[in-house]
C-alpha cells in the first residue's frame, strides 16, 4: 500500500500526531479537537506543519 506517515503539528496546542497522508475521514486533534486532515479522495489536506515523515511508503521508496 503505498501512502507515508507524516507527524504534524497543531497549528492550536502545537500537540504532535502521526496522520496518514491518504486518510478517508477527518482526523481531529487528540489533545484539543482542531481538524488536522481533511480527505479529499487522494492525499489529504493537512492543516498545521510536517515535522517530519515517519515512513515514507511510496512507490519510490519502496523500489
Amino acid at each position: 500500500m503505498a501512502g507515508s506517515f507524516f507527524r504534524v503539528a497543531c497549528p492550536d496546542c502545537e500537540n504532535e500526531q502521526v496522520v496518514f497522508e491518504k486518510v478517508s475521514s477527518e482526523v481531529a486533534c487528540a489533545v484539543c479537537g482542531h481538524t488536522l486532515a481533511h480527505p479529499t479522495g487522494g492525499i489529504a489536506e493537512l492543516e498545521g506543519e510536517v515535522v517530519e515523515v515517519v515512513e515514507d511508503r511510496t512507490a519510490d521508496a519502496l523500489a
